[in-house]
């Protein structure tokens, strides 16, 4: 069996298989909840992912996890408020509002929120109701988009 960090070199693997099912791999993770280990794979694709996607993938990719020791398969759509991680991410998110954890204060605050307005590889840049914030990627600790609920449940 493999080790814990032996999930990782499944990456390929996942995103190809993903790929071929017309899905794009998002993330994958290892973590020790009560009883046992969950591995966790995140697919996504365009209009979002469903009960039966998720279905077919975990059909498709649980013989091919042989390797690893784990005690539940999950596979999920990373929700609306997914973490921004790849370019990807930024693009879609370009121009919406988000939100910025970061993992020291910066000018006092540990937590900012405003409109994504540009990201680069050491800076994410947001304009906030005051003024364009510089933050530099490293004392980010998580950047999501902020998802707004109107009255009869629908995201506005």
């Amino acid at each position: 069996m493999a080790q814990k960090g032996g999930y990782r070199q499944m990456i390929p693997l996942l995103t190809s298989v993903a790929t071929e099912m017309g899905y794009e791999f998002y993330d994958i993770e290892f973590v020790k909840e009560g009883p046992g280990h969950y591995l966790r794979i995140f697919l996504d694709k365009e209009g979002g992912i469903t009960l039966n996607d998720c279905e077919a993938y975990h059909r498709r990719v649980q013989p091919e996890l042989d390797a690893i020791d784990y005690d539940f398969l999950e596979i999920s759509s990373p929700g609306l408020d997914r973490p921004l991680k790849t370019d990807r991410d930024f693009e879609r998110a370009l121009g919406l509002e988000v939100e910025v954890k970061l993992f020291k204060p910066l000018a006092g605050q540990k937590t900012l929120s405003g409109c994504l307005e540009s990201w680069e590889d050491q800076n994410v840049w947001i304009k906030t109701q005051n003024s364009e914030q510089q933050i530099p990627r490293s004392v980010i600790a998580s950047i999501r988009p902020v998802i707004h609920i109107d009255d009869e449940g629908e995201e506005e």
